[in-house]
């Protein structure tokens, strides 16, 4: 739960609920409903100043100087899917909105997450005899079927096969996981999370290994955050919970 996720953090501090207040801009009577769990989800704003107030703004400031230049190119320029593929071979970019965002190389904790989500879920489809695929990163997705946003998604879900052709997804997958880093804590939890919900994702999760959480966002609770650990068995609602997922590594 966050509240867990909370306490540790102010008791790591040594802060008392007001001290959290003044530093984060969070009200007192939000935090305290929070700890006390009458908030089990609380909105993405409200983690987001919280988290900031416990020393990610340095974390913040160094994704924006990287992305704000870009590392292909001037940070003017409007990219499309013809300067994409004619990036080098072995360059991890995403093209979202024109704009060109480095992608760095996936950690061995982040590698073992996206085998056990592609274990559980080809699993559990083979099971039931479904139409979904599942694909691991890198799978080029083509969100918006137009020539300005190509991203990779850790993790995703296909129920439409139509949309998969043999050079990447044409649209909206249907379920979709990112696994944070450093580096894109604010593209996953705000670019994206407004890219994926607005292009048609079904459902979307974020997947905290640092906070040891995982915030899941589906269509059909209006896309509200819940919160379980990475321990916890997650309901995928696509599948209307009957595919519960534990994100702990292998």
């Amino acid at each position: 739960m966050y509240a867990d996720f909370l306490k540790k953090k102010k008791e790591e501090q040594g802060w008392t609920t007001e001290e959290l207040a003044m530093r984060s801009g969070v009200p007192v009577g939000t935090i305290n409903k929070i700890l006390r769990g009458e908030t089990k989800s609380p909105r993405y704003d409200t983690m987001d100043a919280l988290e900031a107030a416990f020393g990610e703004e340095e974390e913040k400031e160094l994704f924006v100087r990287e992305t704000s230049a870009y590392k292909y190119g001037r940070d003017d320029k409007v990219y499309t899917l013809e300067d994409y593929y004619s990036f080098p071979k072995d360059a991890r970019v995403e093209l979202i909105d024109g704009k060109v965002f480095y992608m760095e190389a996936p950690t061995t904790t982040h590698q073992m997450i996206i085998s056990n989500l592609v274990f559980q879920s080809m699993m559990y489809i083979k099971q039931k005899g479904g139409d979904c695929v599942p694909f691991p990163s890198p799978v080029d997705v083509q969100l918006n079927c137009d020539e300005y946003t190509m991203v990779q998604p850790d993790f995703l879900i296909v129920c439409d096969r139509g949309k998969i052709t043999e050079k990447r997804i044409y649209g909206a997958p249907d379920f979709v996981v990112e696994i944070l880093s450093p580096s894109t804590r604010l593209r996953d939890g705000d670019i994206k999370f407004r890219k994926y919900t607005a292009a048609g994702v079904r459902e979307y999760w974020i997947v905290d290994t640092e906070g040891e959480r995982v915030i899941c966002y589906f269509k059909g609770d209006g896309f509200l955050p819940t919160i379980y650990g990475m321990w916890d068995e997650v309901p995928v609602k696509i599948f209307d919970g009957q595919l519960k997922i534990k994100i702990e590594k292998l």
